[in-house]
């Protein structure tokens, strides 16, 4: 067994003043608080703020000598004061040696020490106990010491809370077994001497907060442990008998735990299946009331491998999820909504409440399995009108809503074309060209698919997500879907932009021509158009201000921004500009709002005001403007972007 680092502490001298019990105890009772913060700093924060918090306590209870007398360790020169109360420089330099110890590790071949291991008293059962949280600065402090060794900390704490000098620090660290003092002492020098904020309440663990542990978990293992006693009963027998006796992974779980759920979730028997006609007489109509459709829903090898590689997908799966999409396991038994041969490939859609989950295996093994994941808790009946099958060839199939009565192809670049339709055999598509597959600067098209059911028509887009994207029109708060003419008109220009919204995880794209803007060399009017993504996770939400003149087929960004209110049904307003040049040459900054814009005021590059909700004041090519603008209401708004 080999033997700890801690230096043998020298035998004392026969001058060496002797300390009693009495006198050290009531020491211990006067300075307890102090003695508990020197071990609790001293202490590696990597035990965790309730196990330093207890194991100082109980360091600090532990310091008493046990005999009636004990020789009193040498102190520093100062002899007044808690300096040179010989009892309270003896529990502090026992103190200091078993916090030192409890930092170290724990060595192959030797026992290890007491402080070393979870205290036995003082324990408090169902709290988690921890002291006041502090600020910045502690916060600061207290990471900057976790970095430092034991000795370095004790080096920092004895100079800064016991306002010990370096050599009385040198003396009490060798006492405590420090070997190589001196390296202590420079290390603890490369952090800031802030030594004030040792007395913060950060860093006091006599003044605490409780919490509970968790409360679920606490039940569970109480059940368990009742479990576990009976089981010890039957299996203690098991160890007389010939083998291994314990298993090599001790306590451990097997490799697969029973659980209800767990097994549900792998089970294809206990896949959910919809009725046909379900959808009819339900109370709501999303997902969750698409039937079970497919060649394939009654291949249980299939369907096996999908939840299979669902709650463990191996290394040669490729797993994609939009953002904010979780991509665990199922958390109980899915809900299937296909299962059949599509292409070249087996495709299994599942839905668990929360997302959609795609599985896809070439026909010929599983080499080049993927899964994908999409959110869609809270789809209404619009935005579940369909899920992505497969993409090809740059083809997308569509898995359709059994409640879509039409599906078909339109491109959006071109309102006046009419729609194609597409043929659908048991709810899937014939394929249709994807805008998904498009490169940046090369659009030519957009094809949407457009949807009717019994409620009307409206544009879903295909974003490279398994779900597509709901288009609408309109000012925020009272939006509408495409369907018209007039909406498919006002989305034309505008459609090569949703290129930049891929695969961010989107539920609907709102276009709303928000402002007119006469232009200033008579040729016409500019549109202003925002428009602004939703995503299904509640955030990241990416606005797009975009301006258009006449003979233009395509809007250009001129502003964006992301995660803001603007333009929006909680604050339907919006500020952008561009610089723009007239035909004679002259430049010039135009700047729009809302109708219910009262003034404009541009400072920076350029300078101008306006009454109303368009600005146009002349400009140099390459200036550059800060916008601000004030609503009727007298509130404030700054440019987007």
């Amino acid at each position: 067994m080999q033997s700890q680092d801690v230096a043998p502490r020298p035998a004392p001298a026969p001058a060496d003043p002797v300390v009693d019990v009495e006198r050290a105890e009531a020491a211990l009772v006067e300075h307890y608080p102090r003695l508990v913060r020197l071990a609790y700093l001293v202490l590696p924060p990597s035990l965790g703020r309730n196990r330093r918090v207890v194991t100082a306590h109980s360091l600090t209870q532990r310091a008493l000598p046990r005999g009636r007398a004990t020789t009193a360790p040498v102190i520093p020169a100062q002899q007044t004061g808690r300096e040179g109360d010989l009892g309270y420089a003896f529990l502090r330099l026992r103190v200091l040696r078993t916090a030192l110890e409890a930092g170290r590790p724990l060595k192959r071949l030797a026992w290890p020490r007491r402080s070393q291991l979870p205290p036995v008293l003082p324990q408090v059962w169902g709290l988690r106990l921890f002291p006041t949280s502090g600020g910045a600065d502690e916060l600061a402090l207290d990471q900057r010491l976790s970095a430092l060794s034991g000795p370095a900390r004790a080096a920092y704490v004895l100079r800064g809370l016991e306002k010990l000098p370096d050599d009385d620090v040198r003396e009490v660290l060798s006492a405590a077994g420090v070997e190589d003092v001196d390296d202590a002492l420079e290390e603890a020098d490369t952090v800031e001497a802030r030594y004030a904020l040792l007395d913060s309440p950060e860093f006091d663990p006599c003044s605490l907060h409780a919490r509970p542990t968790d409360l679920m978990r606490r039940r569970q293992h109480a059940k368990a442990a009742l479990a576990a006693g009976a089981a010890l009963l039957v299996c203690g027998a098991l160890l007389g008998l010939p083998g291994e006796g314990w298993s090599p992974d001790g306590p451990a779980a097997p490799p697969y735990a029973q659980n209800p759920a767990a097994e549900a979730a792998l089970d294809p028997a206990q896949l959910t299946k919809v009725p046909a006609l379900a959808w009819q007489s339900a109370a709501r109509t999303d997902f969750s009331v698409w039937p079970a459709r497919g060649d394939l829903t009654d291949d249980s090898a299939l369907l096996r491998r999908a939840l299979a590689v669902w709650a463990r997908p191996g290394e040669t799966v490729a797993v994609s999820a939009t953002p904010g999409t979780p991509s665990g396991g199922p958390p109980g038994a899915p809900q299937l909504l296909y299962a059949g041969n599509v292409d070249n490939a087996r495709v299994v859609i599942l839905y668990d409440g929360l997302r959609i989950a795609r599985y896809a295996e070439p026909k010929d093994g599983t080499a080049g399995a993927a899964l994908d994941f999409s959110r869609v808790d809270g789809a209404t009946r619009t935005e579940a009108s369909a899920v992505v099958l497969s993409r090809a060839d740059g083809n997308v199939r569509y898995l359709m809503a059994p409640w879509v009565k039409k599906a078909a192809e339109r491109d959006l670049l071109k309102p006046r074309t009419g729609a194609m339709g597409l043929t659908m055999t048991d709810g899937v598509t014939s394929p249709m060209a994807s805008p998904a597959t498009q490169r940046s600067g090369t659009c030519t098209s957009w094809n949407a698919l457009q949807v009717t059911d019994s409620t009307g028509t409206r544009l879903l887009t295909d974003l490279a997500e398994l779900v597509p994207a709901r288009l609408t029109t309109g000012r925020p708060g009272a939006v509408a879907d495409v369907s018209g003419p007039a909406a498919l008109r006002a989305w034309a220009p505008y459609s090569c932009s949703l290129g930049s919204l891929r695969s961010a995880g989107v539920r609907t794209v709102n276009a709303w021509t928000y402002a007119r803007h006469p232009l200033p060399d008579g040729t016409g009017t500019g549109d202003w158009v925002c428009t602004r993504a939703e995503t299904w996770r509640g955030g990241g939400e990416r606005v797009l201000a975009q301006f258009r003149t006449p003979g233009t087929t395509q809007a250009a960004v001129v502003a964006k921004a992301q995660n803001v209110s603007a333009c929006g049904a909680r604050d339907p307003h919006v500020l952008a500009g561009v610089l723009w040049k007239a035909q004679p040459g002259d430049w010039y900054l135009l700047a729009a709002g809302a109708r219910d814009t009262e003034s404009i005021r541009a400072t920076g590059g350029v300078q101008g005001t306006s009454q109303g909700s368009l600005l146009t004041v002349r400009a140099n090519q390459g200036a550059q403007a800060e916008l601000k603008g004030t609503l009727e209401s007298g509130r404030s708004i700054n440019g987007l972007g």
